[in-house]
């Protein structure tokens, strides 16, 4: 019986899908294509996505040490001069830290790409547990002067020890440069795919995740609309009151409510969810979003000697830092950096920690 089925994503959604099942160990068992010109729903089963690695940049970066929000937000800050749009229209996924503190693997996708795959998977009713890239996918070769190579549709993807791309067949020898080739075909490449994807080197859905994204970019580009929507409440619930039209009232006082924890869900209990949403959002990054806002936190405190970003989080109050500094006069220059980027900072604690200053700081847009 099948365990899994690696679904490889066509370039174009009217294309069939190729997908191999793997067994247990990660051995094809079968292969087969999803039509989408079929109304068949396939079986339910889980399921690894293998995308398109032209559409996705993979770089191997040096990143500091931290959780995985600030290392996501250093990795956008380092991708800034080689996306080719916007920073924060990527979603941007890591690999595991490498124990010796080397290069991260790094993944960086469209968001609106990535959302269309997904959409155009469920439509076929599969839920992905994961999204890798191909090139990825390979097996990186033993010899650091060789390079895995694969032909994948009508591109080739070619895999290093730190190195990951997908190219027209004519880039190929560029993009070599006289290192030797080891390709993969047929089945022994099917074998390496589905045993490379099942261990997802990068997960491109790592950014996606709905808990991280409500927090981040995607409710913080709801704020704008929201934040409008609650201070017009008010002037119709007056309105409403004058012409004694009370249905009109509840129902303007219920969509407050409503928006207020469609944001921050744990307002559901508070008596008045929308003032305090409004108070939150005061507090909350510019309408660049939380990603642009960690990159210049990032930026400010490189610019200070001896100074560490020890701790980044987005919650309820807003983006919250915590730095460790030599002296208490660094936080000026913090915040004359952050006034530059469009922010506000507001100092929250600040103490002497084994000859240092810790402090932490709450990070909002000027208004």
């Amino acid at each position: 019986m099948s365990h899994a089925r690696i679904l490889f994503i066509p370039t174009n959604a009217t294309l069939p899908a190729r997908f191999l099942l793997v067994d247990r160990e990660g051995r094809v068992v079968g292969r087969g294509e999803l039509d989408p010109h079929q109304a068949d729903t396939p079986p339910t089963i889980r399921t690894i996505a293998v995308a398109p690695g032209a559409d996705i940049m993979t770089r191997w970066l040096d990143l500091p040490p931290g959780n995985m929000a600030q290392a996501r937000a250093a990795a956008r800050w380092a991708l800034r001069d080689q996306a080719a749009g916007e920073i924060e229209a990527l979603d941007v996924a890591l690999g595991v830290a490498p124990a010796d503190g080397g290069p991260r693997m790094t993944a960086a996708v469209s968001a609106k790409l990535l959302q269309a795959w997904l959409r155009w998977m469920e439509t076929f009713d599969i839920r992905p547990e994961a999204v890798v890239p191909d090139n990825l996918s390979l097996p990186a070769p033993l010899a650091p002067d060789a390079l895995t190579a694969a032909r994948t549709g009508a591109d080739v993807a070619l895999r290093g020890s730190a190195f990951g791309v997908t190219v027209q067949p004519d880039l190929v020898e560029a993009i070599a440069a006289g290192r030797s080739l080891d390709w993969l075909e047929g089945e022994a490449l099917d074998a390496a795919l589905a045993m490379g994807a099942l261990a997802a080197p990068v997960d491109l859905l790592q950014a996606h995740d709905r808990r991280e994204r409500v927090k981040s970019a995607k409710g913080w580009r709801l704020a704008a609309g929201l934040a409008a929507a609650l201070l017009v409440s008010p002037l119709i619930l007056l309105a409403a009151e004058g012409l004694r039209d009370r249905t009109a009232a509840d129902q303007a006082e219920a969509a407050a409510r409503v928006g207020a924890v469609a944001l921050y869900p744990e307002l559901a209990t508070a008596d008045d969810p929308a003032s305090e949403a409004l108070s939150r959002l005061d507090a909350g990054p510019p309408a660049g979003g939380t990603a642009r806002a960690l990159a210049a936190v990032f930026a400010a405190v490189e610019r200070v000697p001896g100074a560490e970003l020890d701790d980044a989080t987005l919650g309820g109050q807003g983006l919250r830092v915590t730095l460790a500094h030599p002296g208490f006069s660094d936080l000026d220059a913090v915040r004359a950096d952050l006034a530059e980027a469009g922010l506000a900072v507001v100092d929250e604690t600040s103490a002497e920690e084994a000859g240092r200053m810790v402090s932490t700081l709450t990070i909002g847009g000027v208004r």
